[in-house]
């Protein structure tokens, strides 16, 4: 099974970008994990992360076939991009939303996700062990469907 980690506009800034809201991991420590834990799982993972919504897109395109789901922190295109949310229901990939703050508690405009009646589900405020939390739940999520 190979899971998709995709990443969307500013995470590559991760480990400096407001450290307060975000943590010190940068987006290569979450990376590393996130292969620790797909061998512990017996998956693999790829990865992308771009700042350009039309790449996130091409990206979910490009894995149709390929990957059998995806962990996505779209960071502020979940609140705004019906875009990213048709391209997951044009693929058919089942994916988990992650947001290392908790969104509900920030802004009006952060509270409200696209992507998330789409999803198999979100965790939200959880920091980068979000990422860890989202890979094991849509792995025993697939496993369980298949």
């Amino acid at each position: 099974m190979i899971i998709g980690i995709l990443n969307g506009p500013n995470l590559n800034l991760l480990g400096t970008r407001e450290p307060h809201i975000y943590g010190t991991a940068t987006l290569d420590d979450i990376h590393a994990r996130l292969v620790e834990v797909a061998a512990e799982l017996g998956v693999e993972v790829r990865s992308a992360q771009s700042n350009v919504e039309g790449l996130l897109i091409d990206t979910l395109h490009l894995w149709r076939g390929v990957v059998q789901g995806v962990v996505v922190n779209a960071g502020a295109y979940s609140h705004t991009s019906l875009a990213l949310r048709d391209a997951f229901t044009a693929t058919s990939l089942p994916f988990v939303e992650v947001h290392l703050s908790n969104v509900y508690a920030r802004e009006p405009e952060r509270r409200h996700s696209m992507l998330a009646p789409a999803a198999i589900g979100s965790i939200v405020g959880l920091g980068a062990d979000g990422y860890e939390f989202a890979l094991r739940g849509l792995v025993a999520t697939l496993r369980r469907h298949s």
